[in-house]
């Protein structure tokens, strides 16, 4: 007979079985949807995670959603939800290529400046009147902050996809556009860094010292040491397999793990030392390969639609109560949009680009889909946005995503790319 404890187990375990079952379904499915629509696949994983949340199933059915999202195994799912993004954060900072960096530098510091400085600009501006207009108990200066940076970000990985899906990827302006993200990302991560430390040592100089000073010390120790020791051993084991050995892979996880727990202790998120980690292999291709090929499949299919589930049962569109909360969220989404895709189109078109060309770079840097959800949910995390705001972010981090391939799929036409996009669309109704 099951003892007392074993038998809450079983029941624990059931249920989570359960929402794993529907939330991995769900990604599945609405992820086929949205692929035969048009769009990316991880634009349909990010809408079926928002549909499993409180404002479609919980609003409908709920019921039903009390019984598979049960609130006593919520620190379950949270700690999945967790431990699935830092190794997430591990794979996006593998696929950082700074070797972009060095083709059309002048254009893409261009386009990465405006990209940067317009959004943050009207990011702040717009937290600091948020903060009145809502009443919000946390510092106006952190609220406003961490606003400025959320506005910042654009979203390289679903970016690169869609790029490789329209057959752009290796065009000029492909090239010039991810030059232009990487610098961004790069940037807005450090920005989000700094943002958080300052708001967990409260501004005080003291606490704000040591830990600038502790993450400074991190990176160099990841450059100097880890990086050189890494390289060795990377080119070690690929010598012997093309692939990572079950030991390898054990010892690279527990090293994600320990820089994930470093940056905890630091005081910033734990998934800022996984991905500085990822980041610092940018140049090794073929572990970077080998790493993916271990890795990446599990982690989009299992932990992946976790994440997006997990941001869905935050999002709730009851807290959007009234005219007034829709009409701040315009503003949200105006302020993003004149931010990046206006001035990147601006920059790029004083550069020399025409204004297709121009339009279709300042689209692109426009996305902001699984980055912005992860900056959002940081800042949820850290107590300093409410649910509302947080509906008005993923609601513009959604928005900026879907609309991305459809205009390009506009603009691409008699644009300096339409050649590679009609081969790419040839070679797949092949």
């Amino acid at each position: 007979m099951q003892s007392p404890v074993n038998v809450q187990i079983e029941s624990v375990l059931l249920t989570v079985i359960v929402q794993l079952v529907v939330i991995i379904a769900a990604a599945r499915l609405f992820g086929v949807i949205f692929r035969k629509m048009g769009q990316p696949q991880v634009c349909g994983e990010i809408a079926a995670g928002l549909i499993l949340g409180p404002s479609l199933l919980g609003g409908m059915f709920p019921e039903w959603f009390g019984r598979i999202f049960d609130p006593a195994v919520s620190g379950t799912f949270s700690v999945l939800s967790q431990l699935g993004l830092v190794l997430l954060m591990f794979l996006i900072g593998l696929e950082f290529d700074f070797g972009h960096l060095d083709e059309n530098r002048r254009t893409a510091v261009s386009v990465s400046i405006a990209g940067i400085a317009l959004p943050f600009a009207l990011g702040f501006g717009l937290g600091r009147f948020l903060h009145g207009q809502l009443g919000l108990q946390v510092a106006w200066i952190h609220f406003a902050l961490f606003m400025a940076a959320a506005m910042s970000i654009t979203a390289i990985p679903i970016l690169g996809r869609i790029m490789i899906e329209l057959g752009i990827n290796r065009t000029r302006i492909g090239s010039l556009t991810i030059s232009a993200a990487a610098i961004d990302d790069a940037a807005g991560w450090i920005i989000l860094a700094l943002v958080t430390t300052s708001v967990r040592s409260a501004f005080d100089p003291v606490k704000l010292t040591v830990m600038i000073g502790a993450v400074l010390v991190f990176a160099l120790v990841m450059m100097m040491a880890v990086r050189p020791a890494l390289i060795g051993w990377g080119r070690r084991v690929l010598a012997k397999n093309e692939d990572l050995s079950m030991n390898a892979l054990a010892g690279l996880l527990i090293l994600v793990l320990v820089s994930a727990a470093v940056t905890n202790l630091i005081g910033i998120f734990s998934i800022f030392g996984a991905f500085f980690l990822g980041a610092i292999l940018y140049d090794q291709q073929e572990l970077r390969e080998a790493v993916k090929r271990r890795l990446s499949d599990f982690v989009t299919v299992f932990f992946l639609p976790i994440f997006f589930t997990y941001t869905g049962l935050r999002t709730d569109i009851g807290t959007m109560s009234g005219a007034g909360m829709w009409g701040y969220c315009g503003l949200v989404l105006l302020a993003a949009v004149v931010g990046k895709f206006g001035g990147c189109t601006l920059a790029a078109r004083v550069n020399g680009l025409g204004w297709r060309e121009a339009s279709m770079i300042g689209v692109m840097m426009n996305t902001r889909a699984l980055m912005e959800l992860i900056v959002v949910n940081i800042g949820y995390d850290l107590g300093i946005i409410p649910k509302n705001v947080f509906f008005m972010l993923v609601f513009m981090a959604v928005f900026t995503t879907y609309i991305t391939a459809p205009l390009l799929r506009r603009l691409v036409r008699r644009s300096e790319v339409e050649g590679q996009y009609m081969q790419s669309v040839f070679a797949r109704s092949r």
